[in-house]
């Protein structure tokens, strides 16, 4: 659990998400898909490949990521629905903390609107 959110670890969630919507940003990437299971959770998954670089970059990028949403997606997600933040090479671990807070929320109303 990552604060009131699930954490997603099964691979054919991950594979789902790739049918549903996607948001570019300047730090990461944003997939989301409403599960449509009749359960309220809101899951979330984070991926960083080894496009960014070493085990200590991605961990960082990953680390980074989860507080970001565990900050924003308690608030603004919304309840069923599952998302997956992937780290971008560079930006993830070097941009700005508050401009991925940014980042997420216009994210989560461009995927919501």
């Amino acid at each position: 659990m990552l604060g009131s959110l699930e954490v997603l670890t099964k691979r054919s969630a991950f594979l789902a998400l790739n049918k549903g919507r996607r948001h570019n940003t300047a730090g990461f990437v944003l997939q989301a898909r409403p599960r449509n299971d009749g359960k309220q959770a809101i899951r979330v998954g984070f991926t960083c490949s080894k496009k960014l670089g070493n085990a200590v970059t991605r961990n960082r990028a990953k680390r980074r990521l989860r507080e970001v949403a565990r900050l924003t997606l308690t608030t603004m997600a919304m309840p069923g629905w599952d998302y997956v933040l992937i780290g971008k090479p560079e930006t993830t671990v070097r941009r700005a903390f508050s401009d991925l807070a940014k980042d997420i929320e216009l994210a989560l109303k461009a995927i919501h609107s």
